[in-house]
């Protein structure tokens, strides 16, 4: 991926990439705005939200351990994983351990998770001769037109209906069962054509991966909202489930996960509480080969620079996310730009200030994210969890200034700094610059370019405000 401007340079001028963006977020942060209204005490809730989070990520350590511990008394085994390598072998691993000698069993069914796109499971699977079978629409989307998430929701937000018919009429059959002949684009044909695709794989099935939306330390439950019932057929069908979850997705009690069942579906998809809310502990006394649900639970626990991200004191809000995408809805930058211009699988402002931490600022993708931002704050305000977005966008940008370490950089502000120490020199700049302002050029030259290509350099008075003073209040 190129960096952020390049690529967003590209988007802007792609006009039906950007009246899908614009119709669908401009819907989303209306329905938003109204199921948020309903609520009396939603700046309460708010409030709440950031401090059980707050509070979660400095005794984080203590809490994984609780987890830890209810898991396994429940039933299940945890795993832990220090990065992306790390969780993959696990995950294939114990893919492969269930599949026996039989190739056919080499497949996976797959609940929608963040996490699993960030780390690259599925192309890891691949490697291993697994296929992972994504199981949400838009995911499944998004897989069959071998493309790109480009939203936290609602993956393949950058497809219209007309694109979406076209993929399932091409590509079905290759995955699968193919699209219904005749098969045109109303939302009802679309989805039943991909609820018949799917239909075979959750029933074959013996192995599921899934996320986690929360994890509820005081017993070891783990928590996934969604709004089809794939996610539900995920958690339950197959006889081995895997959760793949980054540590940050702790809550200590119940009563803290009710904060954010009340958080989540208002910010996310504008609904007072979302239609499949699932919950499992483990494998349960009633689990097993005879009972209902898999019987074998496996949790990843998976850090991948989150312990990094902790010890920053000003970037460690970012880790209180709860991937309801509220702040891609009503940013300027991503509602024109699109999600797959921030080269992420975290877009909008949450990936720009996410990204940069997790992988680091080394490459021109991830130095360019801080800056892929107007700093309106417009994300602050609809967070459900109160991160403070352009704060941490700052941040990041002095980080990324003093990696960068350029000698022009530097020379020009040690340079404005002694102007700027030295009175009577800068009355003496001032007023050079007050009798050469006709030969003031209109654009910077050189690494100053860039800056003037979007605006216009400001022009300098006849004479400095210092001497007008003199002249006029004596």
């Amino acid at each position: 991926m190129p960096a952020f401007p390049e690529a967003a340079g590209r988007a802007v001028r792609d006009a039906r990439l950007r009246a899908n963006l614009r119709h669908a977020t401009h819907t989303i942060r209306d329905k938003r705005a109204r199921a948020v209204a309903e609520l009396p005490d939603w700046d309460g809730l708010r409030a709440a939200g950031k401090a059980i989070k707050d509070h979660t990520l400095r005794h984080l350590d203590h809490y994984l351990l609780q987890v830890e511990e209810a898991v396994t008394t429940a039933g299940g085994t945890v795993h832990w994983a220090a990065d992306a390598d790390e969780a993959n072998r696990i995950v294939a691993d114990l893919v492969h351990a269930t599949g026996g000698g039989d190739t056919e069993k080499r497949e996976v069914v797959k609940v929608k998770s963040m996490t699993t796109q960030e780390i690259g499971l599925n192309e890891a699977l691949a490697a291993e001769g697994i296929t992972a079978y994504e199981t949400d629409l838009a995911e499944l989307i998004v897989q069959l037109g071998d493309d790109r998430p480009s939203h936290i929701l609602v993956p393949a937000i950058h497809r219209n209906r007309a694109e979406i018919r076209d993929i399932f009429a091409e590509r079905m059959a290759a995955w699968g069962r193919p699209a219904p002949e005749g098969l045109t684009d109303t939302p009802a044909e679309l989805a039943e054509a991909a609820r018949l695709h799917l239909r075979e794989k959750f029933l074959r099935a013996e192995v599921a991966i899934s996320g986690a939306n929360f994890m509820v330390a005081e017993t070891g439950t783990l928590v996934v909202v969604e709004s089809e019932g794939n996610g539900r057929m995920c958690l339950t069908l197959p006889k081995t489930l895997i959760s793949v979850v980054g540590i940050e997705k702790v809550v200590p009690t119940w009563r803290d996960l009710e904060v954010f069942l009340q958080l989540l579906p208002r910010s996310s998809t504008a609904e007072r509480m979302n239609p499949y809310t699932s919950l499992w502990t483990g494998l349960g006394p009633s689990k097993g080969a005879s009972g209902d649900g898999p019987s074998e639970f496996h949790l990843v626990l998976l850090d991948n620079g989150r312990t990094d991200v902790l010890a920053d004191e000003v970037g460690r809000q970012a880790l209180r996310c709860i991937r309801c995408s509220a702040c891609l809805n009503v940013c300027p930058v991503y509602e024109r730009a699109g999600g797959h211009a921030y080269g992420s699988v975290y877009p909008g402002p949450i990936g720009a200030v996410l990204t940069p931490q997790l992988r680091g600022t080394a490459s021109p993708v991830d130095a360019s994210l801080p800056y892929a931002s107007s700093l309106c704050g417009a994300c602050y305000e609809v967070c459900p969890v109160a991160i403070d977005i352009p704060e941490v966008l700052v941040h990041l940008r002095e980080r990324v200034a003093g990696q960068r370490g350029h000698a022009l950089e530097r020379a020009a502000v040690a340079a404005a700094g002694y102007v700027l120490d030295h009175p009577a020199l800068l009355t003496a700049a001032e007023r050079l610059a007050g009798r050469t302002r006709a030969l003031h050029p209109r654009r910077l030259p050189g690494p100053g370019r860039a800056w003037t290509d979007t605006r216009d350099l400001p022009q300098v008075p006849a004479e400095p405000f210092r001497d007008w003073w003199r002249k006029n209040r004596p």
